[in-house]
């Protein structure tokens, strides 16, 4: 479910990352840092949310 802004909650994807992938939490880190260095994902900077970002928003 979206919120306001295009943002979702970093927990729709920390539960299916760590529970289904098995994944510990530094791997999920790694993973959230990635996707911000990339340009795929936007971290609010609360920590709480996340939007992604379109490939024009990347470039």
């Amino acid at each position: 479910m979206s919120l306001f802004d295009g943002r979702i909650h970093i927990e729709k994807i920390n539960a299916p990352f760590l529970h289904s992938l098995k994944a510990c939490g530094q791997e999920f880190g790694a993973g959230i840092k990635m996707a911000v260095e990339r340009g795929w994902l936007e971290l609010h900077e609360s920590g709480t949310y996340v939007r992604l970002l379109n490939r024009e928003s990347a470039d």
